[in-house]
């Protein structure tokens, strides 16, 4: 594990608490390893993380986009603050390299899973906001994210909505989505599918166009709406 001052430098800010910048990094598979030890893992900053993370981001969202309907500003975010994307946040920042793991987690990779560093990546954010506050934590979130909403700006984001859904699903219910055709209308040079995607026994959406790969897309997104929407 790197050091707290290197990656302060990485961050440049200098933590009042150093103790809750290291417990941002502690996995639980290092607490089941060594149980006697004083350290807690990372997973309630997660939780934190993840909160303030949509919160920035819807934030600037509303302010930067006043044009956009509530829908499409909800599809972005996710797409913003999906766990692929944190990954790759936490990779330019090399999180990878201050986590501790346990010894079975290190060797299997763990350092670069993007579970791990999209965990981490929130867990850091918590740390940041409970140890600077409010508006260190959006600066800093709203430079690491710059060129992501300049590539939204510019209409050169492409939503993987299939992606986002399986991320989402895999998280919260431990199961992949499912995708069926159940009808195809219409002849075969102006074919139009419909496709349901479902969650275990549930059916959350059910999308059409002109192709599988469309209406498989247009599902998603409505599933992912649907499950957004949710208090």
């Amino acid at each position: 594990m790197s050091s707290s001052s290197d990656l302060e430098s990485l961050l440049g800010m200098h933590f009042n608490n150093e103790p809750l910048l290291k417990q941002a990094f502690v996995h639980s598979s290092y607490i089941n390893e060594n149980p006697d030890t004083d350290l807690h893992d990372n997973q309630r900053m997660e939780f934190l993380g993840d909160s303030l993370l949509n919160f920035i981001v819807a934030e600037k969202l509303y302010h930067e986009f006043p044009d956009i309907a509530e829908g499409k500003l909800t599809e972005i975010r996710i797409s913003l603050v999906r766990q692929e994307k944190l990954a790759e946040k936490a990779h330019a920042l090399k999180l990878g390299d201050f986590m501790l793991l346990g010894k079975g987690e290190d060797l299997s990779d763990g350092r670069t899973k993007r579970n791990n560093l999209a965990d981490t990546f929130e867990a850091l954010v918590a740390a940041i906001f409970l140890d600077q506050g409010i508006e260190v934590t959006k600066n800093l979130i709203l430079k690491l994210f710059s060129s992501d909403i300049e590539a939204i700006k510019s209409g050169r984001i492409d939503v993987n909505f299939k992606a986002m859904l399986q991320e989402l699903t895999q998280a919260e219910f431990k199961l992949l989505p499912d995708y069926e055709v159940i009808e195809a209308r219409g002849p075969d040079h102006d074919r139009e599918f419909f496709v349901s995607v479902s969650v275990g026994d549930v059916v959350l959406a059910i999308g059409s166009g002109k192709s599988k790969k469309t209406a498989e897309s247009e599902a998603a997104r409505l599933a992912l709406a649907k499950l957004s929407a949710r208090p």
